[in-house]
């Protein structure tokens, strides 16, 4: 069966990785150009993708693409590892203040991979470039959509050039644009209005490559060394071949930060943060990029890929063209590559007609709505602490938190960091394994949240306040 995939990034490479085990010969249509040959490192650094602005910004693989990729794709997964991506045990991350440090069943799931968005990007191209049953066409366009006289099913898509190329399936993987919802609205298709919470956040990365082996520090996070401040949030992240990306956050529209896009403020702010600085201490680590500043998208869940959409048989959506959360949560390539192989499952030896899409709408869902939700909560929150904290931007309204009726956000993170369970349970919800509705309405994790003793404000690392923050962006050097 013929299937287009819109979009050949990491969510339309996967998808089309995933179709052509599904049975379909599958054709990938992407606007820009391939990636050039060569040496996986000598290729990423000369791989220019204005379509892509966030491939340079710090990516991570959590403990669900992990586990799509070595039960979906463990060829390729071996082929990241054979390149020098790292996976990280999270156990490792266990707080000092767990007494009770052995291992338990389910712990050999809680790993993360250590990779270069482009990295994994590339060699993601060019193993889907290699299957016979993949064709990917670069510098093409698509216009819309060729459907049926009733405008119920997919025939094909309408090519910039005015082709008409055929189809039963077409998936958009066209990431923020989310081209599909112009195509379906251009056809004259109701279209079903998406759910956004603001972001409300301005990042600026920076890649870097240690000179010697080794950690300089301790990953706190497990795979990251981060926090979220009152004012700001900072993650370190390693990566593959002794590479890692350091990352700043702060509120949107936040003037007296707009120097960090410079290095020496940007270095200034970083050094100073907890878990970051041992790396950025001259002689260890040299950049390999200027730093790079994005504004984050808005948390949204598209109309288009949920049950109150009325289906256009044979019409899909996946990763960022069906859902977007927050990068600063690392979520976004995990859930993409989960979908695409979950969505081909419910593809296989299946009929193209509204009852399969009305079930596609169920499984994105499944696989999007309760971190679409959670990040919303969570930005909610972050955004009017830092509101209060700095007096940039206005306060959102604030959904229901994600803990629902059970103890508060901040009682869950401080009995993290003495009891074992929590912990677990919270890191099995940040990597994607468990979904904030299972992990913290179980009641033996609700109990233990209750019964944890308070943690001393001194034990925890404290970040630079805002005045103290500032006055290290402004004296800092500009080189």
């Amino acid at each position: 069966m013929p299937a287009i995939v819109v979009g050949g990034s990491v969510a339309g490479l996967a998808t089309a990785l995933a179709l052509s085990g599904a049975g379909y010969e599958v054709r990938v249509l992407e606007r820009s150009a391939a990636p050039p040959e060569g040496p996986v490192e000598q290729a990423v650094r000369a791989w220019h993708r204005p379509t892509v602005p966030q491939a340079v910004h710090s990516h991570s693989l959590t403990s669900i693409g992990v586990r799509t990729l070595r039960r979906r794709a463990p060829r390729l997964f071996d082929a990241l590892l054979a390149a020098g991506a790292e996976l990280l045990d999270l156990i490792e991350a266990l707080p000092p203040l767990v007494e009770d440090r052995a291992r338990e069943v389910g712990d050999d799931d809680l790993v993360a991979l250590a990779c270069r968005r482009t990295v994994l990007e590339l060699l993601l191209y060019r193993f889907v470039r290699d299957l016979p049953q993949v064709r990917l066409e670069h510098g093409t366009v698509v216009r819309g959509l060729a459907l049926d006289s009733a405008g119920e099913r997919v025939r094909g898509v309408h090519t910039a050039d005015g082709e008409v190329l055929p189809a039963s399936v077409v998936i958009d993987a066209t990431g923020r644009r989310a081209a599909s919802r112009d195509w379906l609205a251009s056809a004259g298709v109701p279209v079903a209005e998406d759910l956004v919470g603001p972001c409300a956040l301005t990042g600026y990365s920076r890649q870097y490559r240690l000179r010697g082996g080794g950690r300089p520090g301790p990953l706190n996070r497990g795979n990251a060394a981060a926090g979220v401040w009152d004012h700001y949030a900072a993650a370190l992240h390693p990566a593959d071949n002794r590479t890692f990306a350091v990352a700043v956050m702060v509120p949107t529209g936040d003037r007296a930060t707009a120097r960090l896009r410079e290095p020496g403020a940007f270095v200034a702010a970083a050094r100073a943060t907890p878990g970051i600085g041992a790396w950025l201490a001259p002689g260890v680590s040299d950049p390999l990029t200027p730093v790079n500043v994005i504004t984050c998208p808005p948390n949204t869940l598209r109309g288009t890929v949920t049950t109150r959409q009325r289906p256009v048989a044979g019409l899909f959506a996946v990763g960022d063209a069906a859902c977007v959360t927050n990068p600063l949560y690392g979520r976004g390539l995990s859930l993409a590559l989960d979908h695409a192989f979950r969505l081909a499952d419910l593809l296989t030896d299946a009929v193209p007609d509204l009852a399969l899409g009305q079930a596609a709408g169920r499984l994105a869902e499944q696989c999007y709505a309760p971190w679409y939700a959670f990040a919303a909560s969570e930005d909610a929150q972050r955004a009017a602490q830092w509101q209060a904290a700095t007096g940039v931007g206005r306060a959102p309204a604030q959904p229901q938190p994600q803990h629902g009726d059970g103890p508060s956000p901040a009682r869950v993170r401080a009995a993290s960091l003495t009891d074992g369970l929590v912990w677990r349970s919270v890191v099995r919800v940040v990597m994607g394994l468990s979904t904030p509705a299972a992990a913290f309405g179980d009641e033996k994790f609700r109990a233990r949240v209750e019964q944890a003793p308070p943690i001393d404000p001194a034990l925890l690392p404290a970040a630079p306040d805002r005045d103290a923050f500032l006055h290290l962006i402004a004296a800092a050097e500009g080189a």
